[in-house]
């Protein structure tokens, strides 16, 4: 992640990002959809992909420019021209700081967002803005109090402390940051997880407030809240592009889209199901996959 490093003071002077910035505008939008499959269900079956909650539908950086777009669109309609500019998880910006200020909640022992009446499973965007405006005031409690569910819960052990999270160990940067092979002790871990891991917010006490979306964009798409992974598995790379057109997905690409679902295969039980589709790419044509696959057959005493 060193990215963080190479953007310097940029992340916490937004002046530095934006010349002209005085305020910052946050914003945050719900994504937990209704209509998805139970989360411990898909969890607790290893013969079923598990996708990250905000993955299963239709790509949020995307909907959330938009919708700032109009709010600055409503925004210059009243006052007149202003200058600003729109940010959804898409440049070096202290995102849960400038939220935790404006008030839409406190930084929880996960490092996510917690808001009292409405839980974690929210988005956050921003407009940095050249305006007046009057401050919010910051949230300031510590809500979390003696609770570690989110750190005893982690798969991986990657919250190493309250508010630090080894991103070497999280399984939402395993799957989806990382270019190269997962490091082989931490596969076992993973279990069903394919794309990114949402135990700890599964099991914070906070969300039994969150609600459910009512953006019809958020709902799953191509049954990705409770697909089996040999299912998963077998799509070619056409069919990858075309059924995670529009999604958060599609980033990490076919080849890693396959990586992983290797690993879930070899943390499956085995079955002449698991083992077909392990073999029928044992010769794939990337040594990242192979090597992948390679491991996930010896889980299963088919090295």
């Amino acid at each position: 992640m060193d990215y963080m490093q190479r953007h310097g003071s940029k992340r916490t002077r937004p002046e530095e990002l934006v010349p002209g910035t005085i305020n910052v505008i946050s914003v945050r939008m719900d994504y937990l959809s209704a209509d998805a499959a139970g989360m411990q269900a898909t969890l607790d079956d290893p013969m079923l992909a598990y996708v990250s909650r905000y993955a299963l539908g239709r790509d949020y950086h995307k909907l959330m420019r938009n919708r700032l777009q109009q709010l600055a669109d409503r925004i210059s309609a009243f006052i007149g021209p202003f200058g600003y500019r729109a940010f959804v998880d898409s440049a070096p910006v202290l995102e849960k700081a400038l939220a935790r200020n404006a008030g839409l909640g406190w930084i929880g022992k996960h490092s996510n967002l917690i808001d009292t009446k409405r839980g974690s499973w929210f988005f956050i965007g921003e407009l940095y803005t050249d305006l007046p405006l009057a401050q919010d005031t910051a949230e300031t409690g510590h809500y979390c109090g003696t609770c570690t569910r989110c750190i005893d819960i982690c798969p991986t052990q990657a919250i190493v402390a309250p508010n630090r999270i080894d991103a070497r160990r999280c399984i939402s940067y395993l799957t989806i940051e990382l270019h190269g092979p997962i490091p082989e002790d931490l596969r076992p871990l993973i279990g069903n997880r394919i794309y990114g891991c949402d135990d700890c917010q599964l099991v914070c006490p906070w969300n039994k407030f969150a609600q459910s979306t009512a953006e019809r964009d958020f709902a799953p798409r191509h049954r990705l809240d409770r697909m089996p992974l040999t299912e998963a598995f077998a799509w070619n790379e056409s069919e990858f592009l075309t059924r995670t057109e529009g999604s958060p997905i599609r980033r990490i690409g076919h080849e890693r889209w396959l990586r992983n679902i290797a690993v879930a295969l070899g943390n499956a039980p085995t079955s002449p199901a698991i083992l077909q589709a392990l073999q029928s790419r044992r010769d794939d044509a990337s040594p990242l996959l192979r090597e992948h696959v390679q491991w996930a057959l010896a889980r299963h005493g088919s090295a």
